[in-house]
C-alpha cells in the first residue's frame, strides 16, 4: 500500500489510541473492581481458580487476567487497558484487510474503510473505559482473527484463536459456528464437522453451566418484539446518535442487505468469499445473542442496543457488506470511483452520527470522577453507592494501586484530604447561585449540587475546617442555567462534613441554600 493509504488506515486508529490516552487513570465502572476483588486475595495475590468462572453468565479468563496484570504491573491504570483495547481493535482491521483480494487501489480504498469504520467515535466506549474495553476487543480480535485463518485454510491457528475468544468473553462464543461455514465454502468438509463439533460442544457447555435466570436486567422469558428491536438496533446503531427508531429501520435494512449477499454468496461458493460469509454471520449471531440476553425495559423508551459497545456489531455486518459487494464490482476506474466515493459518503454519515455519541459516553462517565476519593477515603458506604465492590479495597492496598500508591490528589490547588481550610476566609454563595441537593450532609454518602461558577474543585469539611471528602465539578446539569451548562459537582462526604465548599480559582465559596447538617 502506498503511503497515502497507510496514512488513511492509520489516522482514525491513532484518534482513537489519543482518546484513550486521554481517559482517566482509574477505572471508574464496577466491572473492573468487582473482578479484581474475586480474583485476587487480601494480600493481592492471584487466585487461579476464579479465572475461569463466568462473570454476567459469560467466560471471562483474558479479561480477568488483563485486570490483575495491570493492577499488579500498572497499578490499576486504566490507560493502558484502553490503550491495550485499541490495539486490539486494530489487530481487527489488520484481520479484516488480510481477507481482501489483492486488487491495488481498491483493496487500498477498503482498508481505509475499515479502520475508519472500527475506530469510529460510536464504539468510543471501548476506548473511555478499559472495563468495556478489556470485555470486547480481546474476544473480538480474535474471533475475527479465526475467520480470517480459516478463510485462508489455515485451521489449526483459527482453532487456537477460537478457543481464546471463548475464554475471553460471551461474544467469543458465536465464532464457532460461522468458521464451520467458513470451512464448508471453502469445501474443508472434514475441518467444517470439526469446528461444528467444537462449536456443539462449547456452547452446550456454556448453556448447561452458566448461571440460571436473566442477567444483567434483561427481560425474562421470550419476548420477541422487544428482543427483535435491540438485534435490529444493534446491527443499525452504527446510523443514529440517539433515535433507537432509526437505528432499528438501519438495522433492518443491512439485515436485509446482508441477507441477500450471503445467499448469493452461498450459491456460488467461492472460497474468496468464506471469510465475509463467516464474518456475516458472526455479526449476524452477536446481534441475536445481545437481543436476547440484553434486552432491558429497565429505562422506558430506550433500546440496549444503541449502547456504545455494542455498535461494533454493526461495523462488522458493514464490513461483510462492503467486502462482498467490492468482490462483485468490475475493477474498471469509473466503477471504482464511485464504490470509493460511496464508500466515503458511508464513513462519513456513521463518523458524523457517532460524534455526539462520544460526547454522551464521556458526560455518563464523568459523574463517576468520585470513584478515586470514595477509594482514598476507604469508604465502604460511599462505595456501595456508587457500584464499586467494596472488598477489593485490602488487593487494592496490597498492590499499591492508584489512589494508594502516594500520587493521589484532589486536584484542588494543593489542599488534600486531612488538611485545614482558614473557614474566616470562606466567602458565601447566595442560595440562588449553588446548592447541595441532599438535605442532610451524612458521612460516607456521594451529594450532588451545583455553584453557577467556574468551579475547578470542591470539597468536603468540617467545622473545624478540616478536609473530609472531595469530588469533581464541571458535570452536566441541564436545569441550571449556566454559560456552558457545567455547573454540576459531585462530592463524598467524610467524616463530620458541616460545610461544602467549591474554588472559583481565586477563592473557596461556601455553597448554602439547602437544610442544616445532620446532627
Amino acid at each position: 500500500m502506498t503511503a497515502g493509504v497507510w496514512v488513511g488506515v492509520a489516522v482514525p486508529f491513532l484518534l482513537a489510541v489519543w482518546a484513550a490516552a486521554r481517559s482517566t487513570r482509574v477505572n471508574l465502572l464496577l466491572d473492573f473492581w468487582y473482578v479484581l476483588s474475586k480474583v485476587t486475595d487480601d494480600g493481592g495475590g492471584l487466585l487461579v481458580g476464579p479465572l475461569f468462572s463466568y462473570y454476567l453468565e459469560q467466560p471471562f479468563a483474558v479479561p480477568s487476567l488483563l485486570f490483575y496484570s495491570d493492577a499488579a504491573v500498572f497499578g490499576g491504570d486504566n490507560r493502558v487497558l484502553t490503550v491495550l483495547a485499541v490495539v486490539l481493535l486494530g489487530v481487527v482491521v489488520a484481520a479484516l484487510v488480510s481477507m481482501l483480494a489483492p486488487r491495488g487501489a481498491v483493496r487500498a480504498a477498503v482498508a481505509v474503510v475499515f479502520s475508519s469504520l472500527v475506530f469510529t467515535p460510536h464504539l468510543s466506549e471501548l476506548w473511555v473505559q478499559a472495563s468495556n474495553g478489556v470485555s470486547w476487543a480481546p474476544a473480538l480480535a480474535l474471533a475475527v482473527c479465526a475467520l480470517a485463518a480459516a478463510h485462508r485454510g489455515r485451521h489449526v491457528p483459527a482453532l487456537v484463536a477460537a478457543v481464546g475468544a471463548t475464554l475471553s468473553f460471551g461474544s467469543g462464543l458465536a465464532v464457532w459456528f460461522p468458521l464451520a461455514v467458513v470451512a464448508w465454502v471453502r469445501r474443508d468438509k472434514r475441518w467444517a464437522l470439526a469446528h461444528l463439533g467444537a462449536g456443539v460442544v462449547v456452547v452446550g457447555a456454556w448453556l448447561l453451566t452458566r448461571p440460571p435466570g436473566p442477567q444483567a436486567g434483561a427481560i425474562p422469558g421470550f419476548a420477541p418484539v422487544e428482543q427483535a428491536k435491540v438485534v435490529l438496533a444493534t446491527l443499525g446503531a452504527v446510523w443514529s446518535a440517539e433515535s433507537p427508531r432509526t437505528a432499528v429501520v438501519a438495522g433492518g435494512l443491512v439485515a436485509l442487505v446482508l441477507l441477500v449477499l450471503v445467499i448469493f454468496t452461498l450459491g456460488e461458493r467461492d472460497p474468496l468469499d468464506a471469510g465475509w460469509i463467516g464474518l456475516a454471520g458472526y455479526a449476524g449471531a452477536l446481534a441475536v445473542l445481545i437481543g436476547v440476553g440484553r434486552a432491558s425495559d429497565a429505562v422506558p423508551g430506550s433500546n440496549t442496543g444503541m449502547l456504545s459497545r455494542y455498535a461494533v456489531v454493526g461495523v462488522l455486518a458493514l464490513c461483510a457488506v462492503i467486502a462482498m459487494v467490492v468482490r462483485r464490482v468490475p475493477a474498471r476506474r469509473s466503477t471504482a470511483v464511485a464504490g470509493v466515493a460511496v464508500a466515503v459518503l458511508v464513513v462519513g454519515a456513521t463518523y458524523a452520527a457517532g460524534l455526539p455519541k462520544e460526547a454522551a459516553v464521556r458526560a455518563s462517565y464523568a459523574p463517576l470522577g468520585v470513584v478515586p476519593v470514595a477509594l482514598r477515603m476507604e469508604s465502604v458506604p460511599a462505595l456501595d453507592q456508587l457500584d464499586i465492590e467494596p472488598t477489593v479495597l485490602p488487593a487494592a492496598k496490597a498492590l499499591g494501586m492508584y489512589p494508594f500508591d502516594g500520587g493521589f490528589t484532589l486536584g484542588c490547588h494543593g489542599v488534600e484530604l486531612g488538611d485545614t481550610v482558614d473557614l474566616g476566609r470562606v466567602e458565601d454563595l447566595p442560595p440562588s447561585a449553588g446548592t447541595v441537593d441532599s438535605r442532610t450532609l451524612v458521612q460516607d454518602t456521594v451529594v450532588a449540587g451545583w455553584a453557577a461558577i467556574p468551579a475547578d474543585c470542591v470539597l468536603a469539611v468540617s467545622a473545624e475546617g478540616e478536609v473530609v471528602g472531595g469530588g469533581v465539578t464541571r458535570l452536566q446539569r441541564p436545569d441550571v442555567p449556566h454559560a456552558d451548562g457545567l455547573a454540576g459537582f459531585r462530592v463524598v462526604l467524610g467524616p463530620g462534613t458541616r460545610d461544602v465548599l467549591v474554588h472559583d480559582g481565586q477563592v473557596l465559596r461556601r455553597v448554602t441554600g439547602r437544610a442544616d447538617p445532620e446532627a
